[in-house]
């Protein structure tokens, strides 16, 4: 009977290990995903200071656009909450596709190499942060469940694993702006 007790021991004990173990493999996801994201938006914005440089050369009265396009990145740069930021960067995300559209209205800014240059950059940047904030909810959704779930709650609760925010847009901003490139 005492074998029977010290196997049963022995067996939660394996569990709580494994469970423990896979919440921290879970967290260490989240935070690389999170990494990811802010990598693509750090390259975006060390690219609008640039974007924005050319595009003033060129449209001297889109001043307004030019300067809360500088305003919002700045204000992105010191948040750290994926919600708040999301918000942030949907809003950048826009007037970003506002100024690529300016070249519409501008032919020697649309002729321009390295409007065009910075453009496709900002395009792969785009490109890549779909792909990043996809992984991080992702493994956001991952942790949160295993989080939640019975009986791994218990370990979760017991080392006091949090959930995690997930990267979401705001509703007016939940679809992405038409960006196109002319070459």
């Amino acid at each position: 009977m005492e074998w029977m007790a010290l196997a049963l021991f022995a067996l939660a004990l394996i569990w709580a290990i494994w469970t423990y173990n896979r919440l921290v493999k879970k967290r260490n996801r989240v935070k690389t995903a999170w990494s990811d994201i802010d990598v693509q938006l750090t390259r975006r914005h060390d690219l609008v200071p640039n974007l924005v440089s050319i595009v003033q050369r060129y449209t001297e009265h889109e001043r307004g656009t030019l300067e809360s396009v500088t305003q919002l990145r700045t204000r992105a740069i010191s948040i750290e909450s994926p919600a708040r930021l999301g918000a942030i960067e949907n809003e950048l995300e826009g007037l970003l596709s506002r100024l690529l559209m300016l070249r519409e209205d501008y032919p020697d800014l649309k002729a321009s190499d390295n409007f065009r240059q910075l453009a496709d950059q900002l395009v792969e940047v785009e490109n890549h942060l779909q792909y990043a904030r996809r992984f991080y909810n992702g493994a956001v959704r991952d942790l949160n469940t295993l989080i939640g779930q019975f009986p791994d709650l218990l370990i979760a609760k017991l080392f006091q694993f949090q959930q995690a925010e997930f990267y979401a847009a705001e509703s007016e901003h939940r679809t992405a702006p038409q960006v196109e490139i002319a070459r």
